[in-house]
């Protein structure tokens, strides 16, 4: 492809007092210092619930007056929790078919201004509306996919324990995210029931906050070299094995065909991790290790501390918050600033040349893959 990475912003995650608009147009205008204010022909911005989690509408427009864009055209673009992911692949078609030459990517959310069980059902319309009226809900369904995931490799609930622990170390590092204290094992295990065998600390936080990126026609540090998307049921009863996400598998086979390259060659992932049984199964699907095997892989690699693919150096979704339509980007933008050089105390030593992200959309039924690489790689 012929697009790059050319500059990155955030709007810090966490319990911010600006509104949704105020959110993106911080990101934005720390992404714009970045490229010297050059000409915007198109802005995109990725939102799950603008309207009833942020009390806005006509979001591209406020964001593009607020910007200075009046030249740019623009819109915006939802597939829930995926929403960022599906923003940055939009923008990168249009470049790609010549009709954009520079685009500014925003996604962000607002989501502390209502009641956590107001937040629930608002996440809740991303899934099934007849597991809904059955009384589902995402940290139920979530737990269902857990159990039957221990259930086939012998899974023991440390495993989750312990994928928190390293993401919650890996956020101390980390400005942007909205956890930056480490957490123990102990505290993990011990932390509220929520969907057992799930607990508090193994689900993302209700977060707000926006992240931006500019990506230009040419090659550079950050290029696309790869982009997939899938889908899945939306009923999970309708699938045929909750132990691996098909949406994941096929996103991530594209990803891996359009760039023409294997997993063997991705230095840096950052995934999708909600939920802490998430990454691990996300590890699998991405081909990272094989099934059943991310766990092992886990404790081998100190959590993706050492060997060939550093993971989640950002902390991943379970540190960094997850206001819901800014996490796809979030992952891409983190693993552009890797390959750039430009993470800061995050940053893996030696630099990646080539990165994954992943996001992914509802219960897993609308999942992205984006590879990112850099022009000195093999």
């Amino acid at each position: 492809m012929t697009a790059h990475v050319t500059a990155t912003g955030f709007a810090r995650f966490g319990k911010r007092p600006e509104g949704l608009p105020e959110l993106l147009v911080e990101a934005g205008e720390a992404a714009l210092a970045g490229v010297g204010r050059r000409t915007i022909d198109l802005l995109v911005i990725g939102n799950m619930s603008g309207t009833v989690l942020g009390g806005v509408e006509n979001l591209t427009a406020r964001v593009a007056d607020r910007l200075g864009l009046d030249g740019a055209s623009g819109y915006r673009v939802e597939a829930a929790s995926a929403s960022g992911a599906a923003a940055f692949q939009a923008a990168a078609a249009s470049i790609e078919s010549g009709r954009s030459e520079r685009a500014l990517v925003l996604a962000g959310e607002k989501m502390t201004g209502l009641p956590t069980a107001d937040v629930a059902r608002v996440l809740a319309l991303s899934l099934a509306p007849s597991e809904v009226a059955a009384g589902a809900t995402m940290p139920a369904l979530a737990s269902l996919v857990a159990q039957r995931y221990q259930e086939r490799y012998g899974v023991p609930t440390a495993a989750f324990d312990a994928v928190t622990v390293a993401a919650r170390r890996n956020g101390a590092r980390n400005p942007n995210a909205q956890f930056t204290s480490p957490v123990s094992v102990e505290e993990v295990a011990g932390s509220r029931p929520v969907a057992l065998p799930l607990r508090l600390l193994h689900c993302a936080a209700i977060s707000d906050g926006a992240v931006a990126v500019v990506l230009e026609r040419g090659d550079g540090p950050a290029r696309v070299l790869g982009l997939g998307q899938g889908f899945d049921a939306m009923m999970v009863v309708d699938r045929p094995d909750l132990t691996s996400f098909r949406a994941s598998r096929v996103a991530a086979r594209r990803a891996y065909e359009s760039a023409r390259l294997t997993r063997k060659e991705i230095g840096v992932v950052e995934l999708h991790d909600a939920f802490a049984p998430f990454a691990l199964i996300d590890l699998e699907d991405l081909g990272i290790c094989g099934p059943g095997e991310a766990p092992g892989w886990f404790e081998r690699t100190q959590g993706g501390r050492s060997g060939p693919v550093t993971l989640n150096p950002s902390g991943g979704i379970l540190a960094r918050g997850h206001p819901v339509g800014a996490s796809g980007l979030a992952a891409i933008a983190e693993v552009a600033r890797q390959l750039r050089g430009e993470a800061g105390a995050t940053q893996a030593d030696p630099v990646p040349k080539v990165g994954l992200a992943h996001s992914i959309g509802g219960l897993a039924s609308h999942n992205f893959v984006e590879i990112l690489g850099r022009g000195d790689r093999p």
